[in-house]
C-alpha cells in the first residue's frame, strides 16, 4: 500500500526520524535511542515512511539502514512554494500598508 507523502509528515515523531536521517543514515535502533519509544514503535514509523518513499533502506552486512530520499522532499517543497509565494506577497503587501499607515501618522503630528 502506498501511503500520501503528506500523511506521513503529519506525525511530529515522524518528522524528527527524518530530521535525523537527514543528516546521516541509521538503523532502527539508533533511531529509536533519540526517542521515549520502543524500537518497534520507530519501526512502524520507519515503514510508513517508506511506503511513502521518504526512505530507503540499505542492507549493509546485517543491518538495515535508513536515509532521506530527497527526490521524495522536493516534492514537498515543490508544494509548499505555492503557499510561500502568497503569504510572502501577503506580507509585502501588509509591509506596505504599515509604511502608509507610519508616513501619514508622522504628517499628522
Amino acid at each position: 500500500m502506498r501511503r500520501d507523502i503528506f500523511q506521513a509528515i503529519t506525525d511530529p515523531t515522524r518528522r524528527a526520524i527524518i530530521a535525523l536521517i537527514a543528516l546521516q543514515a541509521m538503523t532502527p535502533n539508533v533511531i529509536a535511542e533519540h526517542f521515549d519509544t520502543t524500537r518497534q514503535a520507530v519501526s512502524k514509523h520507519l515503514k510508513i515512511l517508506a511506503e511513502c518513499e521518504l526512505v530507503k533502506q540499505e542492507l549493509q552486512g546485517r543491518e538495515i539502514y535508513y536515509s532521506l530520499e530527497i527526490d521524495k522532499m522536493k516534492e514537498i517543497d515543490k508544494w509548499l512554494e505555492q503557499f510561500k509565494k502568497i503569504l510572502e506577497t501577503r506580507f509585502n503587501q501588509l509591509d506596505d500598508l504599515l509604511v502608509t499607515l507610519n508616513l501619514v501618522r508622522l504628517l499628522i503630528r
